[in-house]
């Protein structure tokens, strides 16, 4: 059953929310004339400093990345050069601490008002909720609860009682049992709303059937991670209260991706994540198992595979040592959000790929692409697209929503636009930590002056 067609509630837009936002817009742009001013200076009194400063860093990542990816004593004589940079980043810091702590406040100031004004512009409950519409409670909910997810996560919660508290009906995922064909069961029987409280593989395989289905869907952060709750605007750390979307929730279309014949709701990995994924002892000590296997995946005679695909506006590339390619581009400009997408509802796919072969392309990536402003910077690429392909002439692993699969090429991604109704509690946000960050561009500054004038600019924060 589709939701109603009737808008959500916008009175929380009064003339003095409104005054708020507009005075915010003032703020932010009083913030960022002081960063300009600030910058400068800091050029001005010291660029030999600051030119030295970006060699200390980019020698602490070399250093950096060369003890982690490389094996043997050699690894030590690394250790005194690393030393004699932080002592130059420390010695600069101090000589400049006034100026860097003025700086820090603005940009903060900056980031709290400009987000603030983008949140609270007169459009801005639409666009929060974008084109979601109230529902009515579930006739017949179905949670599915995966037990072993987030290391017993259901139980701690006591989910099983907290679903049929609601009026729900809990099904347990038992050891052998088809994920997707009892989500079919549960909708061949009438649910008209299906949740899955797991992990990101569960829900894009409850997602899939709810999409061939026609059937809301409800995601229960009930995982390790949760990136897709994250993403949905959901508090993760509030499991119980996911389940208010059966009853007093929010419904809206977002898409799915596909690989192949695979649904995902986040990403797939290709390469260096996706050859750590694989090893047998990555679920139960990650961190361990990247250490053990990092000079393998990224030494610099290590190559996962033949990787192929087209790139925008590069005829050259080649010796991809990650591709990520994602449901809706990811955030990976700003420190705010990083990691996150701004929306689920763009119908395309976000494609970002780099060469990191030894440890001199990671410091390159992290002390020149950081402040990089085009999102193609020398080993990175990234954009966005309806479809993608790779190509490769052996079988490919690929981490998919973080299960580990080996897949044969060629691997043909493609956005699913407005596949999936999901819902989401009424009280949640309904957006990701990116939406609504602000970065200092342009466009923003311009669609700043727009607020502070009183004027719609729904421009601002780049959605």
């Amino acid at each position: 059953m589709s939701s109603p067609e009737a808008p959500l509630d916008q009175q929380g837009h009064t003339p003095r929310t409104n005054r708020a936002a507009q005075l915010a817009a003032i703020v932010a742009l009083v913030a960022a004339i002081g960063i300009a001013w600030i910058a400068l200076s800091m050029v001005a009194n010291d660029p030999v400093g600051l030119i030295l400063s970006f060699g200390a860093i980019f020698l602490l990542v070399y250093c950096g990345s060369f003890l982690v990816i490389r094996r043997g004593r050699i690894r030590l004589l690394m250790l005194l050069p690393a030393f004699l940079a932080l002592v130059a980043l420390i010695t600069y810091g101090y000589d400049q601490k006034y100026q860097m702590l003025i700086l820090a406040a603005a940009l903060a100031i900056f980031g709290f008002a400009a987000r603030y004004a983008a949140r609270h512009q007169p459009d801005s409950a639409h666009t929060i909720h974008r084109h979601a519409r109230p529902a009515q409670p579930a006739r017949t909910g179905v949670l599915i609860i995966n037990p072993r997810s987030g290391d017993g996560k259901a139980a701690r919660f006591n989910l099983t009682e907290e679903a049929r508290r609601r009026s729900i009906e809990p099904l347990l995922l038992g050891p052998g049992d088809d994920l997707c064909s009892l989500a079919k069961r549960a909708a061949t029987r009438g649910a008209d709303v299906i949740g899955m409280a797991g992990g990101d593989g569960s829900q894009a395989l409850v997602a899939s059937v709810a999409m061939e289905e026609d059937v809301a869907h409800v995601c229960v952060p009930a995982g390790t991670r949760n990136h897709f709750a994250l993403d949905l605007g959901l508090d993760r750390d509030d499991v119980v209260g996911a389940l208010d979307a059966f009853t007093d929730g929010v419904e809206r279309r977002i898409d799915l991706a596909r690989l192949n014949e695979r649904i995902f709701v986040n990403n797939a990995s290709l390469g260096i994540y996706a050859r750590v994924v694989q090893s047998d002892r990555y679920r139960d000590a990650k961190l361990g198992t990247w250490r053990q296997m990092l000079p393998d995946v990224m030494g610099q005679e290590a190559y996962c595979c033949d990787l192929e695909f087209d790139v925008p506006d590069a005829t050259d590339w080649a010796g991809a040592s990650l591709v990520i390619v994602s449901n809706n581009p990811y955030q990976l400009r700003r420190f705010r959000g990083a990691g996150t997408r701004t929306h689920l509802d763009t119908g395309r796919l976000g494609i970002f790929t780099t060469s990191l072969n030894g440890a001199a392309a990671v410091a390159k990536l992290v002390t020149l692409g950081t402040i990089a402003q085009q999102r193609r910077f020398g080993s990175v690429r990234q954009w966005s697209s309806v479809e993608f392909e790779v190509r490769a002439s052996e079988p490919v692993a690929v981490g998919l929503d973080g299960e580990a699969l080996l897949l044969t090429p060629p691997l043909r991604f493609s956005s699913l636009p407005g596949a999936l109704r999901v819902r989401v509690p009424r009280n949640s946000t309904g957006v990701s930590p990116a939406w609504g960050t602000v970065p200092l561009t342009r466009r923003n500054l311009w669609a700043l002056v727009r607020m502070a004038a009183g004027k719609p600019a729904s421009a601002a924060s780049g959605k």
